[in-house]
């Protein structure tokens, strides 16, 4: 038993170190005309890394005949049928490494169907293992069809067009095979960068219905295509074909190119794998996108610079020219007016005055109160008007229409990218006002220093010089009083006294009564009141005041005048009165019962501390008498 289990084992030994040779299982069919590519490998030999590789054919009409085939050590080695093919190439030995190789066969033809043979010679110092590997080949006849029903023409197609590209295939085979349709561009020299760096490629695949009739975007296409922006479909034709229809819902410059549709059969070999076995790639032709921007362009009217009266109509066109006829596409049309800060008409702030939405929606922007004051309308093809209906001094400004683009979209999502936003040039607006004068001046009618707890009242006495009815609006603010800070700074020879430059904070709005008689309180913490006295005298009143309400008050007016329709306007014109200071300080009641307060606290102490003496001298006594003698 000993001597039979050690050669048993001294066998395993041998056999898991011999030479083994490789090929895929079979059989195998592949389709005449197209490549063929078997692989064959080598494991547990001796020798150099490096092996060599000898194919043999025993094809099906020679009676099991061997042919050599081609031979990695050995140039003479092919048969007479194989010799041509192997000098110019068609047929050849690819090595992967050392002891991986594949056979190519560039063209398959009929008669090399057959069993195909990789041999090894040995390199080894004992002759253990298979030497060889064989697998059988089939050449079934090329059934792959492919075409298009219309090219393209090669003239040039607005940007944010439709494209539709229609291509037919199918395969007519007693084998189970699939066919796969993908749909690519060339972009005409253009490389682009490949994914892992160094080699270049001018071919886009844009989509592709897979051997397992899944649709597959292109790399570069998978945006568009989540977006719905590409699409392929198949419909079933006569004998057999498929109908496949790719459309782009909107051209863009980048989609320029040469356009092609590439059809591809598909076999499941034995080992599970799919293998590609024919492929034919049929031209459909060349797409030139031209680009919006060469043809787009915004016009406003009047141009120049327009003149009016305060409470005339003003009018703006906005027109959109050079938009393809044959594209639908949506366009957000917005007016916009700028005015720097230091009230020169051009430059400065941009605002929105009006927008209407591809779906034809108005809204306003910066002066919402418009809304009811003016319109915007689309009165014809790319042709939009805006309309104020009264002039006011604050529509002064230069007013520019811009247009967004969505080529190709009618109705675009909110995340859907504008293609292009063009700008017309400024239309300055000019409304003139009557001129107007306004001054103001604050005075406290009791104080400065005011009890806490009484009212504070300040009047505001304003004066508008025009022509015309006119209204004052009125603004109260409060400042805080700066504290007065006194720094001392010690020097070997004096002390020296440098005030801290003050701290200013900003003002408070406390209250303010519009030009329509709308009063508008603005701090919680106080009870305010404000009102009108007479023409051209308001009052501001702070009921029942404490220590925060003291501080320096004054009032801003502002002159708004009446137009020929009846509606009030800004004019612009505005005062600023003086400052007037405000103190509060406790009531006498207040001051009297700070000292109440300590003398009483000052007595209970002394009253606490005598009994407490009193009661531990008695105790200590009390003590002393019972104790006993």
């Amino acid at each position: 038993m000993k001597t039979a289990l050690f050669v048993f084992l001294h066998w395993v030994l041998q056999c898991a170190v011999c030479r083994n040779v490789s090929v895929p299982p079979g059989t195998l069919y592949r389709v005449a005309g197209f490549p063929l590519s078997l692989p064959c490998a080598v494991s547990g030999f001796e020798g150099p890394r490096t092996q060599d590789f000898e194919w043999f054919l025993y094809r099906d009409d020679a009676g099991g005949r061997q042919m050599g085939v081609v031979s990695t050590r050995d140039k003479g080695f092919p048969y007479a049928p194989f010799q041509p093919r192997v000098k110019n190439g068609e047929v050849r030995v690819e090595r992967d490494s050392g002891d991986k190789v594949r056979l190519v066969i560039q063209r398959l033809r009929a008669e090399d169907q057959g069993k195909y043979e990789c041999y090894t010679p040995s390199t080894d110092s004992t002759y253990q293992g298979n030497y060889s590997a064989s697998v059988p080949v089939k050449v079934i006849p090329d059934t792959l069809q492919v075409s298009y029903t219309r090219s393209l023409t090669g003239q040039p197609v607005p940007e944010g067009a439709e494209l539709t590209l229609t291509c037919s295939g199918g395969i007519q085979s007693e084998q189970l095979t699939r066919l796969s349709i993908t749909f690519g561009k060339r972009n005409n020299g253009e490389g682009l960068g490949a994914e892992g760096g160094g080699e270049v490629s001018n071919i886009r695949e844009i989509i592709s219905i897979d051997k397992l009739l899944g649709v597959v975007p292109g790399r570069m296409y998978k945006k568009r295509y989540g977006d719905g922006e590409i699409t392929l479909e198949k419909r079933n034709k006569e004998g057999g074909l498929g109908e496949y229809v790719m459309k782009m819902r909107a051209v863009q410059p980048d989609d320029t190119g040469s356009y092609f549709c590439e059809s591809t059969q598909w076999i499941r070999d034995p080992d599970r794998s799919w293998q590609k076995i024919a492929q034919r790639t049929l031209d459909i032709g060349n797409l030139t996108v031209q680009q919006l921007a060469e043809s787009l362009s915004i016009t406003s009217s009047p141009r120049g610079e327009v003149t009016l009266q305060v409470g005339a109509p003003l009018i703006l066109t906005c027109e959109v020219l050079g938009l393809p006829a044959e594209v639908n596409s949506g366009l957000l049309v917005q007016w916009m007016r700028s005015v720097s800060s230091d009230g020169a008409r051009s430059g400065g702030v941009e605002m929105e005055v009006a927008r209407m939405s591809p779906d034809g929606v108005v809204s306003w922007g910066d002066n919402l109160s418009r809304a009811s004051g003016g319109s915007m309308e689309k009165v014809a093809g790319g042709r939009y008007t805006l309309k104020l209906f009264s002039g006011q001094p604050l529509d002064s400004g230069v007013y520019r229409c811009v247009v967004s683009v969505y080529a190709g979209r009618a109705n675009p999502d909110p995340s859907t990218p504008v293609t292009l936003t063009q700008r017309s040039e400024g239309v300055t607006v000019n409304l003139k006002s009557k001129d107007v004068l306004v001054a103001a001046v604050a005075q406290l009618l009791r104080g400065p220093l005011l009890k806490r707890g009484n009212t504070i009242t300040l009047i505001c006495n304003i004066t508008v010089t025009t022509t015309g009815p006119a209204q004052a609006q009125v603004q109260w603010l409060r400042w805080p009083i700066p504290p007065r800070v006194i720094k001392r700074e010690e020097s070997p020879a004096s002390a020296v006294t440098v005030p801290d430059p003050p701290v200013e904070e900003g003002p408070s709005l406390v209250a303010a009564l519009m030009y329509d008689g709308v009063a508008k309180i603005y701090v919680n913490t106080s009870d305010v009141s404000i009102d009108r006295l007479s023409t051209g005298s308001y009052r501001l009143r702070v009921h029942s005041a404490t220590m925060d309400d003291q501080g320096m008050y004054a009032c801003h007016a502002q002159a708004w005048g009446q137009d020929p329709h009846g509606g009030w306007y800004n004019t612009g014109a505005r005062a600023e009165s003086n400052a007037v200071t405000v103190y509060m300080y406790s009531r006498a009641e207040d001051l009297l019962l700070i000292p109440l307060v300590v003398g009483v606290s000052s007595a209970l102490f002394v009253g606490i501390l005598i009994i407490s003496t009193v009661t531990c001298c008695f105790m200590k006594r009390l003590a002393k008498q019972r104790t006993p003698k």
